[in-house]
């Protein structure tokens, strides 16, 4: 599917930046104004010059540049400090729109939003048991032109993709993807060429560490990690304001974080991993544990009426409807996530932590667990004040922070240093 022919009929600055992986963006003095109205918008051209140290008609000549392509208005006009009111200029987060996706292992989740994070529409598809790399590939490329269908009206500029499991970033490859069974799919290649928009793709958990960065109050905060607990555990790294990935792309991977030598095996292999002990799988093996010990709890005919395996959702079921061991045994879990918690605290240090994923649902239970743990655990009182705190994003998450990902590239995206306009 290519672009609408409206696409092509706009002024030539704004096809270049749109078509190009934003190669007209790729300057060092356009993205610093650009940023700096994003973040301190409104703000007048003399406050830019002023804060970035940049010439009056630089500033002039790029902002001018900056409105013709779209992506900053003119605003209300500015208090006077001595002669004619400044005119103040913001970010236009309406003109231009993001795909974002979550590729995990049983759906596809899509949303498109405006710049300001703003979800307009949201669409999902399942994905088959089994299903090759082609096949998987023509699914996303089918649910990302649904909603182009679907808003002709609307300007793309960008996709981005959160994958689970282990991804090349630079390539935009998904390396692994053990949910699926599937190795090395060029997601960034095949898309770029079916849609010719800009592609990021970057693993799920740190694409939603990035969208909770971006759009809620990560601007404030420069160093945060969300840990992501549902049937795996995974961590999204934000560090002075950048993603981090690590050497070879695994930075996250605290689900195997050892808390207990002698624990149960995990399915890398070792023992004791955090894992196993608070992801939901884990949660509902504590809860079989429980039953069989002759405990008297409705976990047992919740069960049996559904004939399903008991799992983390279960257990936070039958916490809500009253049930003594199943509170019991999602406040063993919250001192579990408060003991690897205060080991990222040691090690990071981050203002503050979110907590993502499925069993991030059950927040009643086992927030007062994890902060007394932490208060506990942590060696100083400022370790000991860390916010905690659960995600409000939902299930699109992922998908949402992975249109993030293309706001980043956009706003503060690698660029040569001595790179002029």
């Amino acid at each position: 599917m290519h672009l609408p022919p409206r696409f092509f009929n706009k002024e030539r600055i704004c096809h270049t930046m749109i078509k190009g992986s934003f190669k007209w963006m790729k300057s060092l003095n356009r993205m610093i104004i650009l940023n700096k109205i994003r973040t301190e918008g409104p703000i007048s051209r003399a406050s830019i010059a002023k804060q970035t140290k940049l010439t009056p008609p630089t500033v002039s000549k790029l902002v001018s540049e900056l409105i013709t392509s779209g992506l900053v208005l003119e605003s209300e006009q500015g208090e006077s400090v001595g002669g004619r009111k400044p005119t103040m200029l913001v970010i236009d987060n309406t003109r231009f729109h993001i795909i974002g996706l979550d590729v995990g292992t049983k759906m596809v989740r899509a949303v498109l939003v405006d710049l300001s994070g703003f979800m307009i529409d949201k669409i999902e598809s399942p994905i088959p048991l089994s299903i090759s790399k082609d096949s998987l590939v023509k699914l996303i490329e089918r649910t990302i032109s649904k909603l182009l269908h679907l808003h002709k009206d609307k300007e793309m500029i960008g996709i981005g993709i959160g994958m689970h499991g282990v991804v090349d970033v630079t390539s935009g490859i998904s390396l692994y993807a053990p949910g699926l069974n599937l190795r090395d799919i060029p997601l960034k290649e095949a898309l770029e060429k079916k849609f010719e928009l800009l592609v990021k793709v970057d693993n799920d958990v740190r694409a939603m560490a990035f969208g909770e960065y971006w759009f809620s109050n990560g601007k404030k905060n420069d160093n945060m990690v969300i840990v992501n607990i549902g049937r795996g555990v995974g961590a999204g790294i934000v560090l002075n304001g950048k993603l981090f990935h690590g050497e070879h792309d695994l930075a996250g991977e605290i689900g195997h974080m050892t808390i207990d030598l002698h624990g149960r095996r995990c399915s890398c292999g070792n023992y004791g991993c955090w894992e196993t002990l608070i992801s939901g799988p884990a949660i509902g093996k504590e809860a079989q544990q429980r039953i069989e010990e002759g405990r008297e709890t409705i976990l047992k005919d919740m069960v049996a009426e559904n004939g399903e395996k008991l799992d983390g959702e279960f257990v936070y079921k039958a916490a809500m409807a009253g049930d003594k061991v199943a509170q019991d045994i999602l406040g063993k879990t919250g001192e579990y996530i408060g003991f690897g918690l205060t080991n990222l605290i040691h090690i990071l240090n981050p203002t503050k932590i979110i907590l993502g994923g499925g069993v991030a649902h059950a927040e009643p239970f086992i927030l007062p667990k994890i902060k007394e743990t932490i208060a506990v655990k942590a060696l100083t009182k400022q370790a000991k004040e860390t916010e905690i705190l659960c995600s409000k994003q939902g299930v699109f998450a992922t998908a949402i922070g992975a249109a993030a990902l293309v706001l980043g590239e956009i706003f503060e995206g690698d660029f040569p240093v001595g790179e002029e306009s």
